[in-house]
């Protein structure tokens, strides 16, 4: 960027208003002009020609030409206000905010006139500091200084008000790069686990050793086993173990004059099929800094030999602080998420940073091996497939013919197209994932809501409530079921795809006839029509689109500076206008479509198929992709997971569509919303390491245990139920599910107890899943509703969803609750 000299400019702007008023720029007020030029080659004579031929200067204004384009005349002024940089008001004369972006001659920098007018639009304090930020761009893209003599007490009062905005931006930033970089610090100053894995074979006639003589005097032992081993409780009298016996003594102390021998017993069963490996863990608490014994010894009928490895890890902490600690990190990172201080993913990586610090401070650092292997990389392959498939999708005109048909189908209404739209969305989330069912309904559903006029946010979050019920309707509706469905010890005892399937269908049916009437209750005085009319709401979304692309440039070169000053200024005009149209707005919107039909015909002239060979190649590959889900789950001989079918679908699409364009295609892939995931992955594995979900189970067992025999039927399955929605609200529900199916198993099998089994999976099946419409993080499905809404404009924040999500969390756990006592306490549906 080149400027030109400062006493050059102000000649030729004195020049330029003496030919058109016969005013001079020599005073006070025109003392201070200079360097104001954008582009390299603006400094040479026959620009300052232009400039002088083509635009009349009264004192105090600042503008930057550009070459080649028209002039815009600027209205007289007294002084210069940085809210009117914010806001952008500009009075041209021979051009509009709605005129061709490179038609823009001069980016109007100050409009003093504009200082005393109110603003009608409803800006909040972040919308506020959004319009500072971008003002603040223009002038350093655009100005190297442009001030005036003439400073009033508007001026004042406008710079107080930035520099309180910049003084809490400020702060924010510094206190939450204070706790990024102590966390580290912390992580730094610890090495990973160093302890490898040992190999060992164990038989009935032959035993395993050791001893640890390095274990200095820390609160835990940590020990981790894997074999092929069952998740469920041993039974020593028919059933095959692994018995392991930490031993150490106790130091004489005051009260005892000899040592005490504290001994550990672990029973481990043995699974059928020798070839399942699973991972077993455990921690002891020491009492000393004394040498350790380990012994493992194998119970079995034959003379087999059970190969195992095994590793240890001595930990700092108690399991309570261990709780404690994943406990502040998981309120600081819902802390984060409500009040919208960070982007959710930046919050999830931020509390993943924190666990992982926490995890090197009690001394069990993972390596980076190992935390990449916490990533669920099928459900990102799951989200990145499909993102693109529907980005293919929408270049056909598809979803603007649904949103046209089903404004047909409803005739105008709106509650009815709301319902029928939910209704489809619980359907076929009870078949497919429900992540793939928000991706295919919210570009219908955004599209349909743009035509009728309607905020989309209320009807995506009633779809997206009603895509997490569906879901508990089946076993491959929602993963926690899935989980259920696959666990081979329930299987033995009778939960099968057919009986959960049974049961669950049924109690779900009820929950969403009984939800229909209140989520009207809950919209009741929600207007769901858009405030202003049509044109406004266009305009608003347009001032969003053109805000987001200049944020999106990185102005590395001369060119890209340009284009991205261009582009802020088109947003600061295009607000310039909305702001005129708020004011003159005053018409009332009716609440339902009397002219629907006629509204109809020019729709159908209107939202056409564009591409109708796209179209059905996009319609053969998208029927092959959820038939593939569908029969994977029936078909074992299908080696293919749900991301690997989702990415092969995509490929097949790409390579059938032709695309020539990659770029254009990876821009629509929510990557935010992927890598939110990552880190949502890696947080909730590191607070399962921190003992958070075990120690939720254990307590659970423990109330369990302590009501009296009568009534512990209905209090464990109220007390799992509410416990699992709770939980499943807060925290990912998938290893929730898993941690609590060996809870559940073994609290059955305790003889104490005496607790039917299916019962308790019915009530963790039905409280996870509805669990997820608590908050915005409670499913994966909010996640990438909110995502793709944003990507289109519409995004909603953790409170909107929150007021609406969390009363029907309630009212339909207590519907699911009601049915789950009806059939096993009323009915004695325990068998």
């Amino acid at each position: 960027m080149y400027l030109e000299n400062k006493n050059n400019l102000e000649m030729e702007m004195t020049q330029a208003s003496a030919q058109g008023q016969g005013r001079s720029l020599r005073g006070p007020e025109g003392a201070n002009f200079g360097e104001l030029r954008l582009l390299q080659g603006m400094s040479e004579h026959r620009d300052t020609q232009k400039l002088q031929q083509s635009v009349k200067l009264p004192a105090g204004q600042c503008v930057i030409h550009t070459e080649g384009f028209v002039p815009v005349r600027q209205e007289d002024g007294h002084g210069f206000s940085v809210v009117n940089i914010l806001r952008g008001k500009t009075n041209s004369a021979n051009i509009t905010e709605r005129s061709p972006l490179l038609s823009i001659t001069y980016m109007t920098v100050h409009d003093p006139g504009f200082a005393g007018v109110d603003d009608l639009w409803d800006s909040s304090g972040l919308d506020f500091e959004r319009r500072f930020r971008l003002g603040s761009e223009v002038a350093g893209l655009s100005l190297s200084r442009c001030s005036s003599s003439d400073k009033n007490d508007s001026l004042d009062l406008n710079f107080k008000l930035t520099h309180n905005i910049r003084c809490s931006t400020a702060a924010k930033t510094a206190c939450i790069f204070t706790i990024v970089v102590l966390c580290s610090l912390f992580f730094s100053m610890y090495p990973d686990r160093d302890n490898p894995w040992r190999m060992l074979a164990v038989s009935p006639t032959n035993s395993f050793s050791m001893n640890l003589t390095d274990f200095r005097d820390n609160a835990l032992l940590k020990l981790q086993v894997a074999g092929p081993f069952s998740r469920g409780k041993v039974d020593l009298t028919n059933q095959e173990y692994i018995l392991i016996q930490v031993e150490q003594t106790d130091e004489p102390g005051q009260r005892r004059r000899r040592g005490q021998q504290v001994i550990y017993n672990w029973t481990i069963p043995l699974h059928s099929e020798r070839s399942d490996q699973n991972v077993m863990t455990r921690t002891f608490e020491m009492v000393s800094s004394d040498p350790i014994s380990i012994t493992v010894q194998a119970f079995m009928q034959d003379e087999e030999v059970v190969p195992l490895s095994m590793t240890h890890q001595s930990l700092y902490v108690t399991v309570e602080t261990q709780v404690a600690i994943a406990g502040i990190i998981l309120t600081g990172v819902y802390i984060l998420i409500i009040f919208e201080i960070v982007h959710r993913t930046l919050a999830a990586l931020l509390g993943s940073l924190a666990a992982l610090a926490a995890l090197a401070v009690i001394g069990d650092r993972p390596s980076l091996v190992t935390v990449v292997e916490w990533i669920d990389y099928e459900t990102l392959a799951l989200l990145f497939g499909m993102m693109v498939l529907v980005a293919i999708f929408s270049e056909t005109g598809f979803f603007d013919y649904c949103a046209m048909k089903a404004y047909q189908l409803s005739r105008g209404r709106v509650w009815p197209m709301i319902i029928i739209l939910c209704l489809i969305a619980a359907i076929l989330s009870a078949f497919l994932d429900n992540v793939t069912t928000m991706m295919l309904f919210t570009p219908v559903t955004i599209r349909l809501c743009e035509v009728l006029n309607l905020d989309p946010r209320h009807v995506l979050i009633a779809e997206v409530i009603f895509t997490n019920i569906g879901g508990a309707a089946t076993a491959v509706g929602d993963p926690p079921n899935v989980i259920i469905v696959s666990n081979q010890d329930l299987r033995r005892q009778g939960i099968d795809f057919a009986s959960f399937t049974g049961y669950m269908f049924l109690g779900i049916c009820l929950v969403l006839l009984t939800s229909f009437p209140f989520l009207r209750m809950l919209y009741w005085n929600k207007k769901l029509y858009n405030k202003e009319s049509i044109e406004i709401v266009e305009l608003k979304h347009e001032i969003l689109v053109w805000r987001q692309t200049a944020q999106r440039i990185n102005p590395a070169s001369r060119e890209e500076t340009a284009v991205k000053c261009l582009l802020m200024q088109k947003v600061l005009n295009l607000e310039s206008l909305l702001r005129r149209m708020m004011k003159t707005f005053q018409r009332e919107i009716s609440q339902e479509d009397k002219n629907w039909e006629q509204n109809i015909q020019e729709l159908q002239k209107k939202h056409k198929i564009t591409d109708k060979v796209l179209l059905v190649k996009c319609v053969s590959v998208l029927s092959v992709v959820i038939f593939m889900f569908f029969v994977n789950s029936f078909v074992p001989s299908i080696h293919l997971d749900l991301g690997w079918i989702a990415v092969l679908g995509a490929l097949w699409l790409l390579v059938l569509a032709d695309i020539q364009d990659f770029e254009i295609i990876l821009h629509r892939v929510e990557w935010a919303t992927l890598l939110f995931f990552a880190g949502l992955f890696v947080l909730m594995e590191a607070l399962a390491q921190l003992q958070l979900i075990d120690y939720i189970g254990e307590q659970t067992a423990l109330l369990i245990k302590a009501v009296p025999e009568d009534q512990r039927l209905a209090i464990a399955i109220i007390l799992v139920m509410w416990v699992s929605a709770l939980a499943s609200s807060l925290i990912d529900n998938i290893p929730f599910t898993a941690t609590m199916i060996p809870v559940l198993i073994n609290l059955s099998q305790d003889a104490d107890v005496n607790l039917p089994v299916k019962p308790l999976i019915f009530a963790l099946a039905m409280g996870a899943c509805l669990g997820g419409n608590g908050t915005l993080i409670g499913a994966s499905a909010n996640v990438v509703c909110a995502g793709i809404a944003e990507q289109h404009g519409y995004g909603f924040s953790f409170m909107e969803f929150f007021k609406l999500g969390f009363p029907m969390m309630i009212m339909t756990c207590m519907i699911g609750m009601c049915y789950l006592l009806a059939t096993h306490i009323g009915l004695g549906w325990n068998m």
